[in-house]
């Protein structure tokens, strides 16, 4: 390997998917399930990049570190695992990563939750992601939307320059972004030299990197300090560099991508991997107990051994606020 480059794929594992309670509770995040033929989004996330890499390194936290291990042997990958204290924002994960790393080692980084179909173009957009890092550009992935989601923060392009960012839009203006056609989905996917994303980190947020330098050289086994953690600045590394780098380019890509940050997105999905649903596009997930609506449509019926939950499809974005408020009374429901 002395000349071949190092590629790892980082895998962030932060996150509790609020929006998909009761599935996704804090003892098992919507990335741990096994609801997708029998995979979770986390082991596909390993999956799909394992070809494309020759090291892996999972930033996960104190309370799910064990379960990204189960599904690391059950992959047969080794890995190199850092393990937060406290959740301090994707702009410290991606710091440990980086400090984890040799500086000219590049970084593919990826969520851990995402659905991603057409691996043709997927893999075409990370080879491509990789010659712009070697250049020492940092790259982020824009997926070429399909639709006017107003769950996605949009990326406007010029070919692989960004002109700006922008954060969700109202269904209005994510109308107006699809008819002008050039503004990206962002993927929240990123390609770069550990070193360029620190030199741009130090100049950009100098207390998030050196808070984070801090931690890192303390950490112990890739066990990071609570108290040392807590000083980091929890701010996203949209924020503290993708907006304000000069350096930043971006891979449109027509690979088909999702979040599934909504029991919208998942409902979509399973019926394209034909979840059964009723006439009336009534589904139940989580139970395969016969079940029946009536005088009811688009309904989604929700199946746990300890709370049920049944919504309007289109009411996807509201269960994060009864996640808020159960988390107010701190039921036991969330863990």
């Amino acid at each position: 390997m002395s000349t071949e480059k190092s590629i790892t794929h980082v895998i962030l594992t932060g996150g509790v998917g609020s929006r998909l309670w009761p599935l996704s509770r804090k003892s098992q995040p919507k990335q741990y399930l096994e609801i997708f033929e029998g995979k979770s989004l986390f082991e596909m996330t390993v999956d799909r990049n394992h070809h494309l890499v020759n090291r892996v390194m999972v930033v996960g936290n104190v309370d799910n570190h064990h379960l990204s291990g189960k599904v690391m042997d059950k992959s047969k990958t080794s890995y190199i695992n850092i393990v937060e204290a406290t959740p301090r924002n994707t702009a410290a994960a991606i710091a440990f990563a980086a400090f984890a790393s040799d500086p000219e080692d590049i970084l593919i980084v990826t969520p851990s939750d995402h659905i991603i179909d057409l691996m043709d173009n997927y893999n075409n957009a990370i080879d491509q992601a990789v010659s712009k890092a070697e250049e020492g550009f940092i790259v982020t992935f824009g997926v070429v939307p399909t639709k006017p989601e107003t769950g996605y923060g949009y990326i406007e392009a010029k070919g692989d320059k960004v002109i700006s960012f922008r954060e969700k839009p109202n269904e209005t203006t994510a109308k107006e972004f699809i008819a002008k056609g050039n503004f990206l989905w962002n993927s929240g996917m990123f390609c770069f030299k550990a070193g360029v994303l620190l030199d741009e980190l130090k100049q950009f947020q100098p207390d998030v990197y050196e808070k984070s330098k801090a931690v890192w050289e303390e950490s112990k086994e890739g066990f990071l300090d609570l108290d040392l953690s807590l000083e980091i600045p929890s701010i996203s590394i949209d924020y503290a560099v993708m907006e304000r780098s000069k350096k930043i380019k971006v891979v449109p890509a027509a690979f088909s991508w999702s979040d599934l940050g909504s029991f919208e997105s998942v409902y979509d999905y399973l019926v394209s991997k034909n979840h059964p649903v009723d006439k009336n596009g009534n589904m139940v997930i989580g139970s395969g107990k016969h079940t029946t609506f009536l005088g009811l449509k688009n309904t989604i019926f929700v199946y746990t051994d300890t709370a049920n939950l049944i919504l309007q499809k289109e009411n996807s974005q509201d269960v994060k606020d009864i996640y808020s408020e159960l988390e107010k009374i701190n039921s036991d429901l969330l863990n």
